[in-house]
């Protein structure tokens, strides 16, 4: 069994990465996960969150808002909703990505008032979103939600 396996993370608007990863960290829907050369085929959704890939060069990180992962013995390929390099996200562009989550959970506050599953899987995706800007030093700006 090699020590690598190869990884491939793609979003509509461009190819993000490929290379030659020791272990890709995975933000599941259904909780973190760990992806290493040998794995047990999988797929997976995407949560909002960190994507790290670890590989010669060190470690890059991705966030990404959601989307699918298939994990295989010897690859990873990921194609996220949307997914910017760790640099890219700047103050102004995370503030960004925090509104479209905080405006999807108002419509569905409005949408469905009396239904408290999709207002409570748009408050999770929320919440998600501002945890990364914690987790990342950036100011989510949202006390409330």
């Amino acid at each position: 069994m090699a020590d690598t396996l190869q990884f491939d993370l793609v979003s509509p608007e461009r190819k993000l990465a490929s290379v030659s990863a020791t272990e890709v960290r995975i933000p599941g829907t259904d909780g973190d996960l760990t992806a290493m050369a040998g794995h047990t085929p999988t797929i997976t959704t995407l949560r909002p969150g960190l994507l790290q890939v670890v590989h010669q060069g060190g470690t890059d990180d991705y966030v990404i808002s959601g989307g699918f992962a298939e994990i295989g013995p010897d690859n990873v390929s990921v194609l996220a909703e949307r997914a910017l390099p760790r640099g890219e996200v700047t103050q102004e562009v995370y503030e960004g990505m925090v509104e479209e989550f905080a405006a999807a959970h108002r419509d569905a506050k409005a949408k469905f008032e009396n239904e408290p599953g999709p207002v409570d899987d748009t408050a999770k995706l929320l919440a998600d979103m501002v945890a990364i800007g914690t987790h990342i030093g950036l100011d989510p700006k949202q006390p409330n939600f």
